[in-house]
């Protein structure tokens, strides 16, 4: 096994920005396998006293089994950055489909598609002793 660094992967373009750093698409140079990067900066964790909220994460993340929710592949840091790589849910975000996709909002069939989507995300959690937020 090889020691993951940022030169494991190709990054790619920006999916999203957070408050600590931002979320990229990134493949790993070996398969091809694509995930998500999500690039906590360790100048703003420190500012905002996050340290035990970005270890917590990490650990939920290694925990986390379920289809409806990300898991962590891969974890490491650079000199800047504690680099968390995540599965890849494709499609884009919920936000995104509502106000670009067609007509602004879903019809009901979709609705309840998405929300019970979500359930299931939310009852794997509490199922691993997990509180969301």
């Amino acid at each position: 096994r090889q020691p993951v660094t940022k030169d494991t992967f190709r990054q790619y373009r920006i999916l999203g920005k957070g408050g600590f750093g931002e979320v990229c698409a990134c493949q790993v140079r070996a398969t091809g396998k694509m995930y998500a990067c999500k690039k906590l900066e360790k100048k703003r964790i420190k500012k905002r006293k996050g340290e035990a909220m970005a270890l917590n994460e990490k650990q939920i993340l290694e925990k986390v089994n379920s289809r409806f929710v990300v898991s962590l592949a891969y974890a490491y840091e650079t000199k800047d950055a504690l680099c968390l790589v995540l599965t890849l849910m494709n499609g884009g975000d919920l936000k995104f489909h509502i106000y670009n996709v067609g007509n602004p909002g879903f019809e009901d069939e979709r609705v309840v598609f998405y929300a019970a989507e979500i359930c299931c995300g939310l009852q794997h959690l509490h199922q691993e002793g997990i509180v969301y937020r």
